[in-house]
């Protein structure tokens, strides 16, 4: 055991107002199975690029182990997939390298295949099997769950879950809870570390929450007490120095004494304010330390248009075929108002290729694909890496309103900051977070979403479920976020 020593990191982009990190301390234990979570844009990424020394900063991080990043960059994918491994791990035997890929379910023949032949989900298992080879490593697991089946997840979950030493940023909250022992978060206004799953800590976080929401509510309601009673004992002070004066004890007999009297008792009044003001300071000064780490929620809302008829859309023996390989086979399905159809299926199972074909792509098949007249569809693809230029451009470009489009991401924490930037300068889970609010803004019958989860952060994958939870707009959906799915899913087909 080591640890891994972060003193007073601050950190900012070139160009950039705000700092990402301010004067950060915390400790790692290199045993520890870290989770790490927090909104998009928060810094995940680029504090484990720091580890990696690939930008300068300020402060100190020191640790007696190798940062390995993951996903790892191959120069040359045209290898086989034995002298990938070999150059990652050059002293792992082979008995090694075949006992790693059983654990994650990988046939050895792939050792004997190009690299660049094996599927996403092969690859990455591959990867993970080479750099947890490495000896003194610690490895730095960037959100491996993209694009990754549910039956894969199951598998690295379950591998990573066996290792120690890593931090791995991910958003999907099943995977989280099957391997990891820690989570480190990034806070609205810190980074803390809590023991315990991503389930445990987001209970722990509610808790949290609700008391000081609680909490805030009684010191307000105290203040509000304080500043009335402060006024109250206020104006009998004045009053009775008022009193005092006016009397001459030489002419008035009933004065005799009054004006040591109405001194004293203004004396005491004034004590009292003071002590007033000084409980009302204290509970000001507490209620200022709660509510700093509240994460704002804001409800969404989708505006579904009602169709003709009740049913939208049919699917009869479907069959797609791809380079001469039938890859969708007989597949039936309907989709009627207000039912949300998850498409499930391993990675090449066929998904996308439904998607586009009901979105009106021309994929060869044979079948009866039957989508009712004057049907509006709104499409959020899976890949969003071509997103750049101008926000209200695009915005112009898909005929939505721009307030609108800004206001949505604005409940998906997105600062005002990122509206004057280039979308080619916005992370994965932003460019996604554009895509799903520019959806929104659309009025439609059908809402066609493909892995519209990926790289999205826990907390706006919770807003979105309860969009759609609340208006129950007819969706066709492809998605590996077991949660999301058990949560949203009317029905279900599963691609073999």
């Amino acid at each position: 055991m080591s640890l891994i020593n972060i003193s007073n990191l601050t950190f900012a982009y070139d160009g950039s107002y705000d700092n990402v990190f301010t004067n950060v301390s915390f400790q790692i234990d290199t045993d520890w199975k870290l989770g790490f979570c927090g909104r998009n844009g928060r810094g995940k990424t680029t504090f484990l690029r720091l580890l990696m020394e690939q930008y300068e900063y300020k402060g100190a991080i020191s640790a007696s182990v190798n940062f390995e990043y993951f996903p790892f960059y191959v120069k040359d994918p045209s290898l086989d997939t034995q002298a990938i491994l070999t150059s990652i791990s050059p002293d792992a035997k082979q008995w090694q390298i075949q006992k790693e890929l059983a654990k994650l379910a990988v046939n050895e023949d792939v050792l004997y295949r190009p690299f660049s032949t094996l599927s996403n989900g092969e690859q990455t298992k591959v990867l993970l099997a080479g750099l947890f080879l490495r000896e003194n490593s610690f490895l730095l697991i960037d959100e491996p769950t993209n694009h990754l089946d549910m039956a894969t997840r199951a598998i690295v979950s379950k591998y990573l879950n066996s290792k120690t030493g890593f931090i791995l940023v991910s958003h999907d909250r099943a995977f989280l809870d099957g391997c990891v022992d820690h989570i480190l978060s990034i806070n609205r206004a810190n980074i803390e570390i809590q023991k315990g799953n991503f389930s445990s800590w987001s209970h722990n976080k509610q808790m949290r929450d609700d008391f000081e929401l609680a909490e805030n509510e009684k010191l307000k309601q105290e203040i509000t007490r304080l500043e009335g009673s402060m006024r109250e004992k206020a104006t009998w002070s004045d009053k009775a120095e008022s009193q005092k004066i006016g009397f001459d004890p030489r002419k008035v007999e009933k004065s005799m004494g009054r004006r040591a009297y109405q001194g004293a008792k203004s004396k005491s009044m004034m004590k009292r304010v003071k002590a007033i003001e000084k409980r009302q300071g204290k509970a000001i000064d507490e209620k200022s330390a709660l509510l700093k780490n509240i994460e704002t929620a804001a409800s969404l809302k989708i505006h579904p248009l009602k169709f003709h008829t009740s049913r939208l859309m049919s699917v009869e023996d479907l069959t797609i075929t791809y380079k001469s390989r039938e890859i969708v086979k007989n597949i039936s399905f309907t989709l009627e108002q207000e039912n949300r159809l998850a498409v499930l299926g391993s990675n090449g199972s066929g998904k996308s290729s439904i998607i586009k074909l009901l979105c009106g792509l021309d994929i060869p098949h044979t079948g009866a694909v039957k989508i009712g007249s004057r049907l509006k569809i709104s499409y959020v693809p899976q890949d969003a890496s071509f997103l750049k230029g101008d926000l209200d451009d695009y915005a112009a470009e898909h005929q939505v309103d721009v307030t609108l489009l800004k206001t949505i991401l604005r409940k998906l924490d997105f600062s005002r900051v990122q509206f004057e930037k280039d979308m080619s300068d916005y992370s994965a889970g932003q460019k996604k977070k554009v895509l799903i609010a520019r959806s929104l803004c659309e009025e439609a019958h059908v809402y066609i979403w493909d892995e519209p989860l990926n790289y999205i952060d826990v907390l706006s994958r919770m807003q979105i479920e309860e969009l759609i939870t609340t208006f129950k707009p007819t969706m066709i959906f492809v998605e590996h976020d077991r949660v999301f799915c058990d949560n949203i899913a009317t029905q279900t087909i599963e691609l073999k």
